[in-house]
């Protein structure tokens, strides 16, 4: 027998569906341990990212369980990857610029990246950081600045700082008042929705 929604609930996921971004999205490089991982899609979900992309080639996505703090994977999009090239590829053919998290010389400011333009960020393992073959593809880094001794944040609060960092910038330029998925897209999403 199917579940039965309320009016109400159906309001609040129509209003989320229509501010979901999905020409914004993260990239997870191998990325292992599960409460990292959850945190990250709990981010997602609160600031409008429509899906991920995985990008697992020397660990396992791993099991989130059903725990409440797993709850946000069922709102977010899982694309699954093992090639890097035509991840890559694919992300640029939908005129997506990619950025991964690094502190070479050439790395910018998370807050001197244009967020509004459609962007895919690639997260990395904490230990290894961005995989050989995905650094060889994407040469442009970003940083999170920090004034203390420590030298980078947990790879869940780097998602959340960054993908604040475009809220903030998309908000402004009103970009989650308008949907980004067609009529035909949200109708099917609705219905996907209404049953989870």
């Amino acid at each position: 027998m199917p579940r039965q929604i309320t009016e109400e609930r159906k309001e609040r996921i129509n209003k989320v569906l229509s501010r979901r971004q999905k020409d914004l999205t993260l990239v997870m490089d191998n990325i292992w341990d599960p409460h990292n991982v959850s945190a990250v899609l709990r981010s997602c979900d609160a600031f409008g990212v429509a899906g991920v992309h995985l990008y697992y080639t020397d660990s396992q996505w791993p099991d989130l369980g059903k725990k409440t703090s797993a709850s946000a994977k069922k709102w977010i999009a899982r694309t699954e990857h093992t090639d890097a090239a035509a991840m890559v590829g694919d992300l640029r053919a939908q005129g997506m610029q990619i950025l991964r998290t690094g502190f070479s010389e050439r790395a910018r400011r998370v807050m001197d990246v244009d967020f509004t333009r459609p962007t895919a960020i690639i997260l990395s393992n904490e230990h290894r950081g961005t995989s050989p073959e995905l650094a060889e593809l994407v040469p442009d880094e970003i940083y999170i600045p920090m004034q203390g001794m420590v030298q980078s944040f947990n790879v869940s609060v780097a998602a959340a700082i960054i993908l604040y960092q475009a809220f903030i910038q998309r908000d402004k330029a009103g970009m989650y008042d308008v949907p980004t998925f067609s009529g035909e897209e949200l109708d099917r999403l609705k219905t996907e929705w209404y049953t989870r």
